[in-house]
């Protein structure tokens, strides 16, 4: 019980006090493994189990009736999306660390983790908007992650106030590119089946 009480407490003081808890955040490990199975894994499943219930079980309305996606593909989907998050997140860990040194900070991969695993929170928890096709709108209230990202950077990477702005926005890019072409990838997985 204490560790879930912990990570609601994580995800709730992110969200509501990020400049309060990016400090809280700096003094502890950024160890990937600690963070990928005590946070990414558990939150990632939302958008997940979200999207098969929503594709498959609910489905969408359309005018000949309602399109429900096959439970396999629906599966197999996730599972790519799921697995997809932890290389993103690492990923995106990766570009935070790399640019450090062109926006006057030093390179610290641990705090680069950390910026990258509790930035995409509210990603993760907008996926729960998956669950009905009519509500997959509000997912772009994910786009909090971006707000956390930006206040995140100077505790975490030592970023002088004025250069966080564009080291926000590289990464952003950076990440969007990682995540487009990762897209790509699961697409051409996703038609393995169909073309079998």
């Amino acid at each position: 019980m204490n560790f879930l009480t912990n990570l609601l407490t994580r995800v709730r003081n992110i969200l509501l006090r990020p400049d309060e808890e990016w400090r809280a955040i700096d003094r502890e490990s950024g160890d990937p493994i600690h963070l990928f199975t005590r946070y990414v894994a558990i939150l990632a499943l939302i958008p997940a189990l979200a999207g098969i219930i929503g594709g498959s079980v609910i489905g969408v309305s359309v005018e000949a009736g309602t399109f429900r996606v096959p439970l396999v593909i629906a599966m197999l989907n996730a599972a790519i999306s799921y697995l997809f998050t932890f290389v993103i997140v690492y990923g995106v860990a990766l570009i935070i660390d790399g640019l450090a040194p062109s926006f006057g900070s030093e390179r610290h991969f641990p705090s680069a983790m950390k910026l990258s695993a509790y930035s995409f929170t509210p990603t993760w928890l907008a996926g729960i908007f998956l669950v009905l096709p009519g509500l997959r709108f509000l997912s772009i209230l994910g786009l909090y992650a971006i707000f956390l990202l930006w206040r995140g950077l100077g505790p975490l990477m030592r970023v002088p106030k004025d250069k966080t702005l564009l080291y926000t926005a590289a990464v952003v890019v950076s990440a969007l590119l990682v995540t487009f072409a990762l897209a790509m990838i699961q697409g051409v997985i996703a038609d393995l089946p169909r073309a079998i």
